[in-house]
C-alpha cells in the first residue's frame, strides 16, 4: 500500500474533497462547505479527517459529538475516492479517527447506515472494523428501508 497521510482537513481541501465526493455517491458536494463550517471556525464537537495517497486527497471522515452524551461519536460521513478504494485507505482512516476521538475522551463511536443491498458492502466494512450492529429502526430511510446502527466501543 502506498504511503497515506492522514490529516484533519483545512479551509485548503475544500475543491479536493469535493472531488472525491463527486466520485462517490455520498452527499453532494456542494453541502461540503457548509458542513465543514463548525469544524473550519473551530467548534470542538465535530472532526473532520482526510487523507492524502500518492499526494491526491483520496478520502475523508466526518465525526460529530452527540448532543447531551458523555463521550459518544456519530460517524456521519466516510467516503474515499472511486479511484482509491479497495487499498485500506478507509478502514486506516477509521483507525486515525478513533485515536483522534480517544484522544478527546470519547467513549463510544456509532454509525448509521442503510440495510438495502447497495449498503451490503458498507456494512461488512463496519464489521470487519470492530464494529457492531446495536439498532435497527424498520423502514426509518423509507418503506422496506431499515436504519442500521453500527457501535464501537473505544475503551
Amino acid at each position: 500500500m502506498t504511503a497515506l497521510d492522514i490529516r484533519l482537513c483545512s479551509a485548503s481541501d475544500l475543491e479536493g474533497l469535493g472531488k472525491v465526493l463527486d466520485s462517490i455517491d455520498l452527499f453532494p458536494a456542494e453541502m461540503l462547505p457548509e458542513l465543514m463550517s463548525p469544524f473550519l471556525g473551530g467548534d470542538p464537537a465535530d472532526l473532520w479527517l482526510t487523507c492524502l495517497s500518492e499526494e491526491t486527497l483520496a478520502a475523508l471522515c466526518f465525526a460529530r459529538a452527540e448532543r447531551l452524551t458523555q463521550g459518544t461519536w456519530n460517524m456521519l460521513a466516510l467516503g474515499v475516492d472511486a479511484g482509491f478504494q479497495g487499498r485500506g485507505i478507509g478502514a486506516a482512516l477509521v483507525a486515525a479517527l478513533e485515536e483522534q476521538l480517544r484522544a478527546r475522551g470519547a467513549r463510544i463511536v456509532i454509525v448509521d447506515t442503510s440495510s438495502t443491498g447497495p449498503y451490503e458492502m458498507a456494512r461488512a466494512f463496519y464489521a470487519r472494523n470492530g464494529y457492531r450492529e446495536e439498532a435497527r429502526i424498520r423502514d426509518f430511510w423509507a418503506e422496506g428501508d431499515h436504519k442500521i446502527t453500527f457501535r464501537k466501543a473505544l475503551g
